[in-house]
């Protein structure tokens, strides 16, 4: 038992902050979740942060409109700070793994990426960046699914029965007024500001969307690397090249020499960023106006620089999102 109410059942997951338990709740007869942190003093601080992060959102959030995960309680349990969560089902990383990376329907990846933005909305409107957005960071409410067996590939294939969901994990997010770490993001969804140390604010989060949104579609990772200067040059085989008011800016002259990022192309790193990256729009799976809105939308928010990126209130008004139930009041006509 925890703080003799919470029942512990099986562990759902572990990280390197500490394990999530599924556990019963004595007092209202339901299952939650239950985040255990680590009796370590910088978890335990950033759980201090996370709690003041969901209790200010919370109060902002009278209706259940801003889709993120509620915070139903918080004890501390012999320096192990608890965090008690609603119950939900897989991320939708875990759902896409389990699915032997088979990507998302389109019309799934509509859904979700919408109710992302959506959330992001939620936050930049409060002055706050969630800045670690990724797939793992997102759950489905319920990850129940349909089985069909594809005789093709000889294995079965799932389908989510609902793509709703709920953004999760504020342990990074910071308000503006706070101080900005000079590194943030999980490496693969990290901007070019990023890595060029040029300072970062809610644009940020919009590139990592744009990542998140071409990897429900392709099932596989926009930026598969761990090192800058390849993540520097893997965008530019798939974006086009940095702006050079960028390069200049940046206090990481090291990767740049003239204006131009400095790489090798005839190196092996040169090879494998040749080999596995093409141009954005080459990566389109179907025909039609959806892929095309897709893609469209995808390339406005992997836009170089953070001024001329969308914004979630702009990017909710993008044509590929028209029909999807409006949480915004206004509707802004967008031009292409």
């Amino acid at each position: 038992m925890l703080h003799s109410r919470y029942e512990i059942g099986t562990l759902l997951g572990e990280g390197t902050f500490g394990k999530v338990l599924d556990c019963f709740d004595r007092k209202t007869n339901t299952y939650v979740a239950v985040k255990v942190i680590k009796n370590v003093e910088k978890y335990r601080e950033a759980a201090k942060l996370e709690i003041k992060v969901l209790e200010k959102i919370q109060q902002r959030d009278r209706n259940k409109r801003s889709l993120c995960i509620v915070l139903l309680d918080w004890f501390n349990h012999h320096g192990h700070m608890c965090l008690v969560f609603e119950k939900m089902g897989l991320s939708v990383f875990d759902f896409m793994k389990d699915n032997n990376y088979e990507p998302y329907p389109l019309e799934q990846v509509k859904h979700i990426s919408y109710q992302l933005v959506v959330a992001v909305k939620f936050l930049h409107e409060m002055k706050m960046s969630h800045t670690d957005l990724k797939p793992e960071n997102m759950l489905f409410v319920n990850s129940d699914c349909n089985v069909t067996y594809n005789t093709r590939m000889k294995r079965d294939e799932r389908e989510v029965k609902n793509s709703e969901m709920r953004l999760i994990d504020f342990g990074s997010a910071t308000f503006d007024h706070e101080h900005h770490s000079t590194v943030v993001s999980t490496r693969h969804y990290r901007a070019p500001e990023v890595i060029l140390e040029l300072g970062w604010s809610q644009p940020c989060d919009m590139w990592s969307i744009g990542c998140i949104m071409f990897e429900l579609y392709t099932g596989f990772t926009l930026f598969q690397t761990h090192e800058n200067r390849e993540h520097l040059a893997m965008m530019e085989r798939i974006l086009g090249t940095i702006p050079s008011h960028m390069a200049k800016k940046s206090k990481k002259t090291k990767y740049f020499y003239k204006g131009k990022l400095d790489w090798d192309e005839r190196s092996s790193a040169g090879r494998y960023v040749r080999e596995n990256c093409k141009a954005l729009k080459k990566y389109k799976r179907g025909d039609g106006e959806s892929h095309e809105l897709f893609f469209n939308l995808v390339e406005h928010l992997l836009d170089y620089e953070p001024e001329r990126r969308l914004n979630a209130k702009e990017a909710l008004n993008h044509p590929f999102f028209f029909g999807m139930v409006s949480h915004s009041s206004t509707k802004q006509t967008f031009t292409q």
